[in-house]
């Protein structure tokens, strides 16, 4: 039991919400359909009911209460049943993919609504078709309830609605957040209607059924007391020494409708008009004319619900009593057809204002969440214009707080623009940082290799100098030493130019970002600096750096190479750095032409990055180094490829295989 009720916990929820709702439904049904309805009084949950119906009003009202529930249950049993199947992915939703969590995001959002329609119409359509059944007959009476409970249940509704959609929300907000939702769009417009256009209805039927019946009484009790009145006058002034005679007495009767007419009832219970005509009457009219009327001044109904009666007395006629009475409707066909027109034209004006009113909202918040997007999207403050306060509600609350907001922004995106240069060149800084103890040891070995050079030239110059005035020493000799002296200058003159390129590489990566100046360079040029920068790292981290040209080494490239050198010695060092340690490790820096477009990519076979990260790699500053990290890196990267070259950098990575980053520059 346990088990099923866990199962099952929003449904029993529901159920028991509903179950309260529906106690205090059947007893509002209870006293307000006698009442709005117009029932005799007397006749409803009695004998007299029973005999004519096939249950009484307590039983119809306990039944159609039943119908309810069951068809609430079947209903809202069959639009959750979801929240079973996908009960694992409401508690771990983390396990399961995003189409997955979309589907269950969608359901959340729109089964709330489907409760609120189904359990609307269906209830009451059934609760009128009951009604049919235990009246055997299904007339203005059905109709009238049927908007009665309508009403009535879709302020049931109503509050369910709201219920189930805030146990929905407790859920929704324990998914997880994606830009990428691909949730079903919905419009505020469709808010407001489902939430707005139920009340309305309410009002307008609950208000047209209190109108009409409140009217209908009132007409019944005018015409009733002016044919019994007349009435009285006819038996009082008139003697009758036949049925015929009273027949024709009768056709002196004034009625104040065309549909009213003058009926006599002999004593063996049939019905004549004042013609002499045999009519027929229902079972409840001639029932309650027997039964009832002598206790309510000859008053005569139809029947439940019914706006046509009767006023009657008794006359005699040698000794036996004839029943004479007038038949009319409390409400004629004109006054019908009013109501029928009024609730019309006030449904069509309600849902007209109703469209309005939610069209005006709906603008006043597309425009705010509008300027919202337009925020984000752009980084210029010259575009943000602060909104017109076109209201002194909560929207203009809204309004003033977003115009706050933006002013705010504004100052921030300033603040970035003048902090970026120096954000980008303190991490250029940093990264030369970490290049000076490679620049020492790579300097050191030309300086030794010069140092030794340029002993060994002194030597030479020694032996030469006294070998002037040597008779033994040849001309040959002379151009052995010459030989000697050019092989040592060639060796200087090798590391001189190998610092010299260090020195070119190190000068640039100090150089501002500010420097704009358009600048031309080979890819054979770029990798020279990339290697000379990046040998010392590689060869301290026991990593191997293969370089791989698919394309002519040749090619020119337009932009700034000092930039360039930075992106991608910062991808070699997280590359390094994805292996954690570990040595003879190998990264890949393929060089490839596709189209129009130099693709430079740097891929090693690390550790990886979760999808989140990557996800939102060149969007904001995050980093998986943890503290050692600021996550400046990449997304100056990003943007320093963006801004002086036009290009773009791709990255594809799978957690434990590897990541490569793909600097992809229009050429």
């Amino acid at each position: 039991m346990k088990k099923i009720l866990e199962k099952y916990e929003i449904q029993f929820k529901l159920l028991f919400a509903f179950l309260i709702g529906i106690v205090i439904c059947a007893i509002m049904l209870y006293f307000f359909i006698p009442l709005l309805l117009n029932y005799p009084q007397g006749t409803y949950g009695t004998d007299f009911q029973t005999e004519l119906e096939n249950a009484n009003y307590f039983v119809q009202v306990v039944l159609i209460s039943l119908a309810i529930i069951i068809i609430f249950a079947i209903i809202t049993f069959c639009k959750t049943r979801f929240l079973v199947t996908y009960r694992d992915l409401i508690k771990n939703p983390y396990k399961y993919s995003i189409k997955e969590i979309n589907y269950v995001k969608n359901k959340l959002l729109s089964v709330p609504y489907s409760l609120l329609v189904l359990n609307s119409i269906i209830p009451s359509i059934a609760l009128s078709l009951i009604h049919a059944y235990t009246t055997n007959n299904f007339s203005l009476t059905t109709l009238k309830l049927f908007l009665l409970s309508t009403s009535i249940i879709i302020l049931l509704v109503i509050s369910l609605f709201i219920y189930t959609s805030s146990l929905f929300k407790k859920i929704l907000v324990k998914l997880p957040y994606d830009d990428q939702t691909g949730l079903k769009k919905a419009t505020i417009k469709k808010r407001i209607f489902f939430n707005i256009l139920p009340l309305l209805l309410v009002s307008v039927f609950f208000t047209s059924l209190l109108g009409y019946s409140l009217v209908s009484i009132k007409t019944g009790n005018s015409l009733f007391e002016t044919y019994h009145n007349s009435l009285e006058y006819f038996k009082q002034y008139n003697t009758f020494s036949s049925l015929s005679d009273l027949e024709e007495k009768t056709r002196t009767l004034k009625l104040n409708n065309p549909d009213d007419f003058v009926f006599i009832k002999t004593p063996d219970g049939h019905y004549y008009n004042n013609s002499g005509e045999e009519i027929e009457v229902s079972a409840f009219f001639n029932k309650y004319l027997n039964e009832m009327s002598p206790s309510n001044n000859g008053r005569v109904y139809e029947y439940y619900g019914i706006d046509r009666q009767g006023a009657t007395t008794e006359v005699v006629i040698d000794g036996i009593i004839y029943t004479v009475g007038i038949y009319f409707n409390c409400l004629s066909m004109d006054v019908l057809a009013y109501f029928a027109l009024s609730l019309f034209a006030l449904l069509l004006i309600n849902i007209v204002i109703l469209t309005l009113f939610a069209r005006n909202l709906s603008n006043d918040i597309n425009t705010i969440s509008s300027s919202f997007l337009n925020m984000a999207k752009n980084t210029e403050t010259s575009v943000l214009q602060p909104l017109a306060l076109t209201a002194n509600d909560e929207f203009g609350n809204l309004i003033i707080s977003f115009n706050k907001i933006q002013k705010l922004t504004a100052k921030n995106i300033e603040e970035i623009h003048d902090n970026q240069e120096t954000l980008m060149e303190k991490e250029r800084l940093a990264s030369l940082g970490q290049l000076i103890g490679g620049i020492a040891h790579n300097l050191k070995t030309p300086i030794m290799s010069i140092a030794g050079a340029t002993e060994g030239l002194m030597d030479l110059i020694k032996e030469y100098d006294s070998s002037i005035d040597d008779p033994e020493v040849t001309s040959k000799d002379h151009h052995e030493i010459a030989k000697d002296m050019e092989a040592w200058i060639a060796k200087i003159k090798a590391h001189t130019e190998y610092m010299s390129d260090i020195v070119t590489a190190v000068k640039g990566q100090a150089v501002t970002l500010s420097n704009e100046e358009e600048i031309s360079f080979t890819i054979e040029e770029l990798l020279k600096r990339v290697n000379i920068l990046m040998k010392h790292e590689l060869k301290n981290a026991l990593i191997n750096l293969n370089v791989s040209v698919k394309t002519d080494e040749m090619t020119v490239i337009h932009g700034d190479v000092n930039s360039l050198v930075q992106v991608i010695n910062n991808m070699i060092s997280n590359s390094i750095q994805a292996y954690q340690g570990k040595t003879e490790e190998n990264i890949d820096l393929i060089v490839t032409q596709d189209n129009n477009n130099i693709i430079i990519s740097i891929k090693d076979y690390g550790c990886g990055m979760p999808k989140s990260v990557k996800n939102k790699l060149f969007k904001e500053m995050v980093t998986t180094k943890g503290k050692n990290g600021t996550g400046l890196g990449l997304y100056m990267s990003y943007s320093t490829i963006r801004a002086h070259f036009n290009g773009t950098i791709k990255v594809e990575s799978e957690e434990g295989k590897g990541t490569t980053f793909s600097i992809v520059i229009p050429h």
